[in-house]
């Protein structure tokens, strides 16, 4: 039967049938609804929203079915109505009316399917059942609600009655309000229930547990004040408390700790016995205690004072490294002797990959101690060297003590790995905390920031690694004895591979002896063409992947063993990445051969000198550094305050351009060590005089033409012997660095020390020059001044793109 009644929206909720509810009304069309329909018949019907947070609904903001409901009573409370009212039946909104208070509707009543059959009665029979569950674990719903669920219900109002206080979404709501099968619907609200137990299942097993530990808690507390209550009435009490105190004060006693440590321990202890365990500050004094007990403060290892025993483990494992390995023999026999010593702190400088953390580990072996290693690239943190104060939630020792601690002895041998890498911020800086660490006279007690107690540090011997020294501050750089490891020359590297990486790599690779033999011109192949270092970490790579190949071709059952030579090696690395740098093939006119040092290494370098009619310019290419740009002028300088002893016209400088390039213009030079070899090569150009092939040189030269000792010696000669030089040139201060030098080099070259460039000349031209000896140095300065020399050559560099 359809009939036009108002039509009330609801924002979120839904009336259903045979219930009854109270709702408040505050919308000024929802109000003049209700007074309309009150003074009338009382029948309404209740719509939902499809949006909640629509303030003024439209007819299609609607749901199209509702409930019919008649009002019971209405309040008007402060602009607002409480009214109580009754769902009726379910209806079909046709169509909406115009009306100007508040909407009206052309409404239809649904008529519901229902079948009396068992199945309906098990429905709802299981429906009652599972109600009262819910209520019996604590579902919240009104006793009236719940005793008319209980009471004889049709099988449409019990679904109705419980879907009205169903935990559910109102989407899901007004689903079951437009379902007129009265069969499905009680299936859904009974799936709607079942969830809804579940939950209210686990909420109770949760709830239960909380309680049960909440309990366990309290009868411990109670009972454990009460033992102490009946101990103390027995005359048995003891300050150190439970078994846990008690095991805690047994390791501090155990611990081997200083007396005043172990008065510290004895008084947090004693306080930890005092206090409830739920108090949050008893957690931190445990751990404080735990740590106190777990620091070896007593407990050291016996040093192998063996020293033909240290020696034999140290050579087994790293080739070289000579000056490592006596000072650690020498501090080996000072402690032999003496029985007592300080640990040194020793720091290893050098390029990546030549075994300064390696070797570490390997005089911890020597020396038969643990071994520690701590990364320190990148550490901002001071905290993280010193610990953090026990203030803090969370608060541990710093890396120092979790070291020692982890060695489980107050000597290991504790390295700190890249300590040139560590940083500054607003949180402090590290290094100025490893200055009490790594100061012999101050840190027999070192205080960690957490421990709040002094700890011997004296015992350990520290071994810090860098790569450079520049970013080490001086105060910390003044603590360490520097050992520079020097980058392997390609011997060095060959006797490495030969010893150590080729029988880690058979193993790494699951070869044996016989599958594999490398041959001693292969690797020295290798060695030359694929890699350049200055340690072995890309040798061994290259190695692996030669190693890799070689067990591929074995598993695939291609051939039984292989013999790696010089072709093979092209075959599985492919073209040579770089070539060796020989001598020329002939005597040149400006041009001579200069040394340079290299992280990988040494190398030669020509340095070639072209004139050019011009106005006196300098210039300068080969992507070279400001050191070397002045080097160059210092050079030219001198040759023009020199020209008339070196047979050179005064009037070449003004009519002629000097240009000056070193070969390699894509890799960046500096330096001042070519001094020497850039004064031949210009005076060469322009005496006309070829430079011989088979002479290198190096040495700064200054404008009274002095040569200046300069550094890298061993890698400079090694790298000229290997690209078949006779003759090396060095400065007479340089002489003390040939100790450094294989034998094998010294023995093949003939070394001509050198105080100023008047003595290079000779050796390094092809013929003495035509030099004026008749006019003294008072004459030619006389000429200089009048000559008017107040020119000065201008450099012009030419900056070469860099690949």
């Amino acid at each position: 039967m359809e009939k036009v009644i108002p039509i009330i929206p609801i924002r979120d909720g839904v009336i259903f049938p045979n219930t009854d509810s109270v709702l408040t009304f505050g919308r000024q069309k929802s109000l003049a609804a209700l007074e309309s329909s009150f003074k009338g018949e009382r029948i309404v019907c209740f719509v939902q929203q499809r949006n909640s947070k629509v303030v003024e609904p439209n007819v299609d903001d609607l749901y199209t079915v509702g409930c019919i409901a008649r009002i019971e009573r209405m309040i008007r409370t402060n602009g607002e109505i409480n009214a109580q009212v009754k769902g009726l039946a379910r209806c079909k909104i046709l169509s909406f009316e115009d009306h100007d208070s508040f909407l009206l509707g052309k409404v239809e009543e649904l008529e519901e399917k229902i079948e009396d059959t068992p199945e309906i009665k098990a429905l709802t029979n299981h429906l009652v059942t599972e109600f009262r569950n819910a209520m019996n674990l604590g579902k919240s719903a009104d006793f009236l609600v719940f005793m008319n669920i209980m009471s004889e219900n049709t099988p449409s109002e019990l679904a109705d009655l419980i879907a009205s206080v169903l935990d559910i979404k109102a989407s899901e709501r007004q689903e079951l309000l437009e379902m007129i099968d009265v069969k499905a619907r009680l299936e859904k609200v009974a799936d709607y229930l079942g969830k809804e137990i579940k939950v209210l299942e686990l909420e109770k097993k949760i709830s239960s547990k909380t309680q049960e530990r909440f309990e366990k808690g309290a009868k411990e507390a109670l009972l454990r004040e009460r033992l102490k209550t009946i101990e103390k009435e027995l005359g048995e009490f003891d300050e150190e408390g439970s078994s846990e105190v008690k095991e805690l004060m047994d390791k501090a006693k155990k611990a081997g700790m200083p007396e005043d440590v172990f008065e510290k321990a004895k008084k947090e202890i004693k306080k930890l016995s005092q206090m409830n365990q739920f108090n949050p500050e008893s957690g931190y004094i445990r751990n404080y205690v735990e740590w106190l007990v777990s620091i070896p403060w007593s407990n050291e290892s016996t040093d192998n004072i063996e020293i033909k025993s240290a020696e034999k483990i140290l050579e087994e494992d790293h080739f070289g490294l000579k000056k490592a390995k006596e000072r650690i023999i020498e501090y080996l026999a000072v402690r032999k002797l003496s029985g007592k010593m300080k640990g040194p702190i020793l720091c290893f400088v050098g390029p990546p990959g030549v075994g300064k953390t390696s070797i570490g580990k390997s005089i911890a072996r020597a020396l038969g101690r643990k071994f520690v290693r701590v990364s320190l690239g990148g550490i901002r943190d001071e905290a993280e060297i010193r610990g953090h104060r026990r203030t803090y939630v969370g608060a541990l020792p710093g890396r120092i003590i979790q070291g020692i601690k982890d060695a489980g002895t107050r000597n290991p041998v504790f390295m700190l790995d890249e300590i040139d890498k560590v940083g500054a911020d607003y949180r402090g800086d590290p290094s100025s905390a490893l200055l009490e660490a790594l100061d012999p006279e101050q840190n027999n007690s070192f205080s960690d920031h957490y421990l709040e107690v002094p700890f011997d540090l004296s015992n350990v011997l520290f071994i810090a690694t860098a790569n450079v020294l520049d970013t080490i501050p001086p105060a910390l750089r003044d603590r360490l004895e520097i050992i520079s490891f020097a980058g392997y020359t390609q011997d060095e590297k060959f006797n490495i591979a030969k010893s150590f990486l080729l029988k880690k790599l058979r193993e790494t690779n699951g070869l044996k002896d016989d599958q594999i033999k490398v041959t001693d011109e292969a690797l020295r192949f290798l060695i030359q063409h694929y890699t350049r270092e200055a340690g072995v970490r890309n040798l061994e790579r290259k190695l692996a992947s030669v190693f890799r190949k070689t067990a591929k071709q074995i598993a695939e059952e291609k051939t039984k063993s292989l013999e790696i030579t010089t072709k093979i090696v092209e075959e599985f690395l492919g073209p040579r990445i770089f070539s060796s740098t020989l001598i020329e093939k002939k005597d040149e006119v400006g041009m001579s051969t200069g040394m340079a040092w290299t992280e990988a290494g040494g190398e030669i370098l020509f340095i070639e000198v072209a004139l050019m009619p011009g106005k006196g310019h300098l210039i300068l290419t080969g992507q070279l550094g400001d050191v070397m740009k002045e080097s160059a002028q210092a050079a030219l300088s001198y040759i023009r305050s020199q020209a008339h002893n070196l047979g050179i016209a005064d009037k070449v400088f003004q009519t002629t351009d000097i240009h000056v390039h070193v070969p390699e213009g894509a890799v960046p030079k500096d330096g001042p060590s070519a001094g020497i070899a850039i004064t031949t090569a210009i005076i060469s150009a322009l005496t006309k005089i070829p430079t011989k092939r088979i002479v290198a040189m190096t040495g700064e030269v200054t404008l009274r033409g002095h040569a200046l000792e300069i550094g890298g010696v061993k890698e400079k000669v090694i790298a000229a012997h290997r690209a078949g030089i006779k003759t090396v040139i060095l400065p007479k201060d340089n002489k003390k660095d040939l100790e450094d030098i294989p034998k094998e080099v010294l023995n093949d070259l003939d070394f001509k020390f050198v105080e100023s460039v008047d003595e290079v000349l000779p050796i390094a031209l092809t013929k003495p020059l035509v030099v004026n000896k008749k006019k003294s140095t008072k004459i030619v300065a006389k000429e200089i001044k009048k000559r008017n020399t107040n020119f000065t050559p201008s450099v012009k560099p030419l900056i070469a793109e860099k690949d």
